[in-house]
C-alpha cells in the first residue's frame, strides 16, 4: 500500500502517476494525517473492474447452483451443442 500526502499530490502529480503505473497498486493520498482519497492509474483500474464483474459472474452461477438451477459437465454442453447444430 502506497501512501502520499495531499501535498505530494498538490506539488509532485508527476510522482504520484509514475508510482500508481508502476506498481499497479491504489496510492492513498492523505488529508490532514487522515485518509482521504485514493488515486490508481486508469489501467489497474479498468484491469480491476473486468475482475470484478467476472467475480460477480461466477458468483451469480454459484448461488443459482445452490439454488437448484440445472448443471451441466462440459462434455454435456459439448453433446447439447452438437445436437442442434446437426438438426438446426
Amino acid at each position: 500500500m502506497q501512501i502520499k500526502s495531499s501535498t505530494t499530490l498538490r506539488n509532485d502529480y508527476n510522482e504520484i502517476s509514475t508510482l500508481a503505473h508502476e506498481t499497479r497498486e491504489p496510492v492513498y493520498i492523505t488529508k490532514n494525517g487522515e485518509s482521504d482519497i485514493v488515486v490508481m492509474s486508469a489501467d489497474a483500474f479498468e484491469d480491476r473492474e473486468i475482475m470484478l464483474k467476472h467475480r460477480a459472474a461466477v458468483l451469480e452461477a454459484e448461488f443459482s447452483r445452490l439454488s437448484g438451477e440445472p448443471v451441466y459437465s462440459l462434455e454435456e454442453v459439448r453433446a447439447m451443442l452438437k445436437e442442434k447444430y446437426r438438426h438446426g
